[in-house]
């Protein structure tokens, strides 16, 4: 960097704050090749995106008299003009909007001292965003320095370097983890230029918006063959979900054996038990540990011999392999883990071509699963190729996945192997984000979380069920009308007897409500377990509709409120409202909620009703929509209708009603529904 340019940028650090630009660090015992691989990739990179900084030139320019001067400062003011220089360079960055590359010292350490000289300041640590580290082998270093003609440079042992190398790489790997900088370690495997290049090509590129990006690019990949007859997907978690495994755990500790290391605790333990905790940085960090461990091709082999311990679930191979056999069903693996050794476990239960994953691992992979990530995925697939999502998981990092699911089943496993911290993170979810789940038992003798009755016990068997059914409605099975049964026979005569009215027709109207109720929304929407004391001192099952506690029942005021009521009384859990015209439904009566039951006693051109759906769609596009209607004119009901079409196209809108008729008369007066529930007949 030129006097030029640090006039220009240098000292813009005090009124400029904009965003972070991205620094890289490239760091090495002296002799490691830092400078002739600075100027290779000066070459190979080029300046279009990325500006090069040589350390030490930096601060020749800044200080008067350049390094020379620099030497005769003492050390506090050293560490005033590295700070200067840092900061320089983030600001030239900024300015420019490139990807810094600087070659720097960490440390200096003279044989015979009991430990080096840091030179890296505070400053250094708040702008770098990636710190590279050259690891030559000790006496390649030792003979290069000994080699260098053009510098004159102390005499050091091969175990000396040794020394200083490893005190550097334990060093910058704390203060990385702990300053958010993603820190890799370049060892022979990855000396080459075009990997290096690489490596610095993903870090100028990656956010964790390109991250999502990429990660949804993939998603859509896998569903556009089948985007056209997809309905239902499920999406599963791999460790301690699809196998009661730790398949990131497995991998290290293969390595381990495999490369005879002194065993320890698992790298990644150390990692996300670290200040980045489970965040975007900390698994690109994990990949880049995985880089530095080993050679693709090792890594392949490692992979293999990881998956060949992997038992999945019976349970969960059935359902697979089932759902695998749908032509409405697809089934996603989205695993924080290593993509490699989940395809090689579909690939030997016989469902690569029908189970894909999603994970990452290597820097190749071009994105890793986060939490967000996971989430993002479910989210991706219901809102904007609007299919109805199973979310399966088992531990905290996948709790936001569950919570943006259709249907969400939380895999209880063995209380030994299972994950503590979701017994933590299940309560705060319940009690603060209306989490509602089922939890699932593998094995089926492993003790429930919490208790049945806040996360309802699931069965495969149920799932199995519930997942076969198609989403998308035939306009045939849109409306579910009772006319010609004999149960709404009798409970439709007093209801049409023009001398029933006030507290009795209301009575009627409460008793057509309940029925309803009991007889077709449950069948549509299905019932959930849950404990009950039983007459004889025991525990029993008792049955309620299913996501009771996340219902909202919205009476449309006046003439639907006796029906509602019936409703009510038989799912006493859900939620109630009162609603004149569509504004009167908020967002807090459905924001947490899994259904809405909107309940009128008579729909006529069902204006009114299409207003309602459309209030309750721009504040929960997703939500599940059912209409409970007393007497439905035909029209409104007719395939060939627009509004039919409009609901059925939908796939989360039912439509129940005690009956039909083909009268198109809007009643006034004593003919108006509402008039006769209420003794208001001599109103208009």
């Amino acid at each position: 960097m030129d006097q030029d340019t640090i006039n220009q940028f240098g000292r813009m650090h005090a009124s400029t704050t904009s965003t972070k630009p991205k620094v890289i660090g490239i760091y090495g015992v002296p002799g490691a090749g830092k400078t002739f691989l600075f100027n290779q990739l000066k070459h190979e990179l080029g300046e279009a995106d990325f500006y090069f900084f040589e350390g030490s030139e930096v601060i020749a320019a800044l200080v008067p008299g350049g390094l020379v001067a620099f030497k005769q400062l003492d050390d506090q003011e050293k560490t005033k003009w590295r700070e200067e220089a840092i900061y320089s360079i983030e600001n030239v960055c900024r300015a420019t909007r490139k990807t810094g590359i600087v070659t720097g010292h960490f440390m200096f350490w003279r044989e015979g001292e009991e430990e080096g000289e840091m030179v890296y300041t505070p400053s250094d640590l708040k702008t770098y965003t990636h710190i590279v580290y050259l690891d030559v082998p000790a006496d390649v270093v030792e003979q290069r320095r000994r080699d260098d003609t053009e510098r004159s440079r102390p005499s050091v042992t091969t175990d000396h370097l040794m020394r200083w190398q490893q005190a550097e790489k334990d060093r910058l790997r704390v203060l990385c983890r702990e300053n958010s900088i993603l820190f890799s370690v370049l060892g022979p495997h990855r000396s080459s230029l075009g990997t290096i290049s690489a490596l610095l090509r993903d870090f100028h590129r990656h956010t964790e918006e390109h991250n999502l990006s990429c990660a949804e690019a993939k998603l859509d990949e896998i569903m556009s063959p089948r985007k056209d007859r997809l309905e239902t997907v499920l999406v599963v978690d791999g460790d301690r979900t699809l196998a009661p495994v730790d398949t990131g755990a497995l991998f290290w500790a293969q390595l381990t054996a495999s490369q005879e290391r002194a065993r320890g605790s698992s790298p990644l333990k150390s990692l996300f038990s670290s200040p980045l905790g489970h965040s975007y940085d900390a698994f690109r960090q994990a990949a880049l540990l995985c880089e530095d461990a080993v050679d693709d091709q090792e890594y392949e082999a490692l992979c293999s011999d990881v998956a060949s311990q992997v038992t999945m679930y019976p349970e969960f191979t059935t359902l697979l392999q089932l759902a695998s056999r749908q032509e409405h069903i697809g089934v996603v693996v989205v695993s924080c883990g290593l993509r490699r050794v989940w395809e090689k476990v579909m690939e030997r239960e016989g469902l690569s071509s029908t189970v894909k994953v999603i994970a990452g691992g290597r820097v190749s992979d071009g994105f890793v699963v986060s939490a967000a990530v996971k989430a993002a995925t479910v989210n991706h697939l219901r809102k904007s190729q609007k299919l109805y999502v199973w979310a399966f998981g088992d531990s905290p990092l996948d709790m936001m996945m569950l919570q943006e699911a259709d249907e969400a089943v939380v895999v209880v496993g063995d209380k030994e192997t299972r994950s503590k911290a979701m017994d933590e993170a299940l309560p705060i979810f319940i009690r603060n984000h209306g989490f509602r789940a089922h939890q699932l038992l593998l094995p089926r003798n492993a003790p429930p979380r919490l208790d049945i009755t806040t996360l309802p016990l699931i069965t495969e068997r149920d799932i199995i069920e519930k997942i076969f059914c198609r989403r998308k409605i035939p306009m045939a099975n849109f409306a579910t009308i009772a006319t010609h049964k004999t149960s709404a026979k009798l409970l439709a005569t007093p209801m049409r007897n023009s001398t029933t009215v006030g507290p009795a027709l209301r009575e009627a109207h409460r008793r057509a409500g309940a029925y309803l109720a009991t007889e077709f929304v449950t069948e549509i929407i299905g019932l959930e377990e849950y404990g009950t004391p039983h007459v004889m001192g025991h525990q029993s099952t008792g049955y309620r509709l299913q996501h009771e506690k996340q219902t909202t029942i919205v009476a449309l005021m006046r003439g639907g409120e006796p029906m509602a009521t019936g409703v009510h009384d038989v799912f006493p859990l859900a939620m109630f409202v009162h609603a004149n015209g569509p504004e009167d439904v908020k967002l807090h009566h459905v924001q947490f909620q899994a259904q809405v039951l909107l309940v009128d006693s008579v729909i006529n051109t069902g204006e009114s009703m299409i207003k309602f759906v459309q209030a309750i769609r721009n504040l929960r596009p997703d939500i599940r929509i059912l209409i409970v209607a007393g007497v439905v004119q035909q029209q409104f009901v007719d395939p060939k209708s627009a509004s039919c079409k409009a609901f059925a196209e939908d796939g989360h809108i039912r439509l129940v009603a005690l009956r039909d008729s083909e009268n198109k008369y809007t009643g006034s007066g004593g003919t108006d529904t509402g008039n006769r529930l209420f003794n208001t007949n001599h109103l208009p």
